[in-house]
């Protein structure tokens, strides 16, 4: 029967792997996957609540999220929490989406090699930081 030395690891563990693009995107689609559930759930709860509590309570919730301009029919932010929750939120839904379909061509067995990989793992961020500018353009400058 073989021995096994007590020094070795059972399970690779992080710090004997060398950090790479795909490890980073693989880390960011539970991230997002989490904040997308957990903040996006607080801030539809927040708002639910708020509506079902009155006119002073939405106008709290207005008044931490946007402010609606008189003149304009999109809104405006002022609280610097309801900038960096929304734009997050945004960054992290297009982060989240594009990373699936990332794994959904890796789980048809396409885009295994480590260029390819490290190439796609990459550009799933940059598309997602596009996508995020895109959006915010589009939604601000109409």
């Amino acid at each position: 029967m073989a021995q096994t030395h007590s020094n070795r690891p059972l399970s690779p563990h992080l710090q004997i792997w060398r950090w790479g693009p795909a490890m980073l995107v693989s880390i960011l689609h539970r991230v997002c996957g989490n904040a997308l559930a957990f903040g996006g759930l607080g801030l539809l709860l927040w708002w639910l609540g708020a509506l079902a509590s009155g006119p002073e309570a939405y106008g709290t919730f207005i008044h931490w999220v946007w402010t609606p301009e008189p003149d304009r029919a999109i809104q405006s932010f002022t609280s610097i929490l309801g900038k960096i929750a929304i734009v997050g939120l945004t960054w992290a839904f297009f982060q989240h989406m594009v990373s699936g379909l990332r794994h959904f061509v890796l789980d048809v067995g396409a885009g295994y090699e480590l260029e390819t990989n490290s190439r796609w793992s990459i550009a799933t961020i940059g598309i997602s930081i596009v996508l995020t500018i895109l959006f915010w353009a589009v939604v601000l400058l109409r």
